[in-house]
């Protein structure tokens, strides 16, 4: 397992006060109508993929994960002024404006998305695995999915098959309590949603997702595993979101002072007191830190402001595969 030094707590500290702007100008973007559709905000929950990457091998494993899909690919290396930039449906975003908040994708550095169907990810994280073993690249495959997928069908067709196949994936639930407005407790006659992997005899357990050195410890077992050719682990990261499932949430299921129970916390406020207990950094420093975090978002701003839109003779670009296709034919005929 790798250390937990002080680099590395610095990193997460910068990563993930940049995450969290980085999302909170996406809200702020959202009500000036700058984004449009849905838009599906992480605030909370930056310990998960702060945790992953640190287990993960940057040069081969991938990672897969629903529509709350901004910091994933941003964890994964893709640049964050593209990511600003497909938000708001521009030409430099990674996929050309075409995809939004959804669906980021970034085959450079194997992040496969982003999906609006909820669960479909799951199968599809399973495929990835397969093609890993198979051409035997040696690659772990991380799938991310939110509770309300845990579900869904797809998930024990899938862990039957991964486990059967002993495919290398680690399949990651994100709780962070709530399926859109839906309270866990009232989705199952159990709260443990780990469990689920039991009836797999697949390795499962749980994790306090609101720490990114727990969360990294178990990820690092768990992808090891998947590598050695053991199969798969099913992780429970115990997570909560403190904006609503989306900008048209307006959170009638909760109370506010839950939320602010939970900000107690608070990933951020977690690593940043145990860099001040290690005096690994001064408040200066750190504010110093915070202030470069907000720069670059708004760097981020700058870029997709200055951005093109996507040329309208693009929209059939990526539908048809047959460049010759009849119906486009009778389009122009027409």
């Amino acid at each position: 397992m790798k250390e937990f030094s002080k680099e590395v707590y610095l990193k997460w500290y910068q990563d993930m006060t940049m995450w969290r702007r980085f999302e909170d100008k996406c809200r702020s973007l959202y009500l000036k109508q700058k984004i449009r559709g849905f838009l599906h905000l992480y605030n909370g929950q930056e310990a998960i993929p702060a945790g992953f990457v640190h287990a993960m091998d940057m040069t081969k494993d991938s990672m897969i994960t629903a529509y709350r899909c901004h910091i994933h690919p941003m964890a994964m290396g893709v640049d964050p002024r593209r990511i600003m930039a497909e938000l708001c449906g521009k030409a430099t975003g990674t996929s050309g404006g075409m995809g939004g908040s959804m669906h980021i994708f970034s085959k450079e550095h194997r992040f496969y998305g982003g999906h609006g169907i909820v669960g479909g990810q799951i199968p599809l994280g399973a495929g990835i695995a397969f093609a890993d073993k198979y051409f035997d690249r040696k690659a772990v495959n991380i799938c991310f999915f939110g509770d309300g997928a845990a579900r869904q069908g797809s998930l024990h067709e899938t862990f039957n098959m991964a486990m059967n196949w002993k495919l290398p994936v680690v399949f990651v639930v994100e709780n962070n309590q709530y399926a859109m407005g839906t309270s866990v407790k009232r989705t199952a006659n159990h709260e443990d949603i780990y469990k689920l992997g039991l009836g797999y005899e697949m390795p499962c357990m749980p994790v306090d997702a609101m720490d990114p050195e727990k969360v990294a410890e178990v990820a690092y077992e768990a992808i090891e595993r998947a590598r050695r050719g053991d199969g798969p682990t099913f992780i429970e990261a115990r997570t909560y979101r403190y904006r609503g499932h989306s900008m048209s949430d307006a959170e009638p299921y909760r109370t506010k002072e839950e939320v602010e129970e939970y900000k107690q916390e608070d990933p951020i406020l977690i690593v940043k007191k145990r860099i001040l207990d290690n005096k690994w950094a001064t408040e200066e420093e750190l504010e110093k830190m915070d202030d470069e975090s907000r720069n670059f978002v708004e760097e981020c701003v700058e870029f997709m402001e200055n951005s093109p839109f996507p040329d309208a003779e693009k929209i059939y670009d990526y539908v048809y595969a047959q460049e010759d296709y009849p119906f486009l034919d009778k389009l122009e005929n027409n």
